[in-house]
């Protein structure tokens, strides 16, 4: 593989609410501003994650109006112009499609990453290695790589990559992506051998992407053509605002990447790097458990707590969080109890994946105080 000189540019998007972890996260303290891995926020622990592979000033941040200033504050070391705050939210083509738009325009060599805001990963120098491979095929051509892991049961909630042959030690050409499957074809995935979770970690070129959305959001990428065009200007934030709203609603999975590999595998350029970093996207607190208690190293059987100090008889696989309490826990199995000074929600690890329908309808009742 031919090597190209490219700049790096990580793009972190960061503008979900995080409404399965009600009610730690709410709209102006979302879920990627917490500290739910460590003593810092799952954004702060992304940024330096990348930060051994970019410079801070090609970090670009896109986010919405309420987590705009908190997350500037957090993240006081990255340009504050490059902090893009979406006037709508419309998923993740638009969203990285501006800022694949504005980087043809300011570096024609530009390679940039997509990176959720929220993962956590316990292996950075393995991701440090992926990523740095994922740019050198990225800036090779028009290339595009997504970083898929190795199923470790059938999952429904993700999306899944089926590989084929290998393009080169360590990276596989793609055949298709198939998104959240049932439970079914999940087992036949996972038993095939041949797929990987998608991480929703894809780098590629700017002018790469650009060029895709032109193609395949012929409707959409002239408006993100026009406001990239105004940054930068004083017509920036009013073109935004009015152009923006009539992107279409879509993420960059199925605007890009399934047309694209439904070209078949020799022809559609896309590639994966099977990634081992330890990674978790923390999607529910059933997930949040999982992973502390893999940390701790204790079984699923064994509860994980959060407390100023705690009793417990007779219990197992609890997820307690009430930090400032002391915590009795006795003839309870599989339960989540997630206490704040307004809040507090019970469920169970099974259901946790449903907590998001308390925020719905605390949005139905307009209880702005809660969400």
């Amino acid at each position: 593989m031919k090597k190209s000189k490219a700049n790096f540019y990580p793009v972190i998007l960061a503008g979900g609410r995080g409404t399965r972890f009600w009610p730690l996260s709410r709209k102006r303290m979302a879920k990627q501003l917490l500290p739910l891995n460590s003593d810092k926020s799952m954004i702060q622990e992304t940024v330096e994650r990348l930060s051994a592979l970019a410079e801070k000033k090609n970090f670009w941040v896109v986010t919405n109006d309420d987590l705009l200033v908190p997350i500037a504050k957090q993240l006081r070391a990255l340009p504050i112009k490059q902090l893009i705050a979406e006037p709508v939210g419309r998923n993740t083509a638009p969203a990285i499609g501006l800022a694949a738009f504005i980087l043809e325009r300011l570096d024609p060599s530009a390679v940039l990453g997509l990176f959720p805001s929220d993962h956590v990963t316990s292996k950075p120098e393995a991701f440090k290695k992926d990523i740095a491979k994922a740019v050198q095929i990225a800036a090779a051509g028009e290339n595009i790589v997504v970083l898929g892991i190795k199923p470790t049961r059938p999952e429904t909630g993700y999306g899944y990559i089926e590989v084929g042959e290998q393009y080169e030690r360590g990276v596989m050409r793609v055949r298709r992506f198939t998104e959240k499957p049932n439970a079914e074809k999940a087992a036949e995935f996972v038993e095939s051998g041949h797929y990987f979770w998608n991480s929703g970690v894809f780098v590629w070129g700017a002018k790469t992407l650009a060029n895709a959305l032109r193609e395949h959001l012929r409707e959409t990428a002239p408006f993100l053509e026009k406001i990239a065009a105004s940054y930068g200007t004083k017509e920036f934030a009013k073109t935004f605002a009015k152009l923006y709203p009539k992107c279409e609603n879509i993420s960059v999975d199925y605007a890009v990447l399934e047309p694209r590999s439904a070209k078949g595998e020799k022809s559609s350029n896309i590639f994966c790097i099977p990634a081992d970093w330890g990674w978790n996207d923390l999607g529910s607190w059933a997930a949040l458990f999982e992973h502390r208690a893999a940390e701790q190293q204790l079984s699923e059987h064994e509860n994980v707590l959060t407390s100023k100090g705690a009793f417990t008889h007779d219990a197992g696989g609890n997820f307690v969080h009430s930090p400032r309490k002391f915590i009795a826990v006795v003839g309870v199995k599989d339960l989540v109890v997630v206490e704040t000074d307004d809040a507090l929600l019970i469920t169970t690890r099974q259901k946790s994946q449903d907590v998001g329908k308390v925020v719905k309808f605390l949005d139905e009742k307009k209880l702005k105080n809660l969400v």
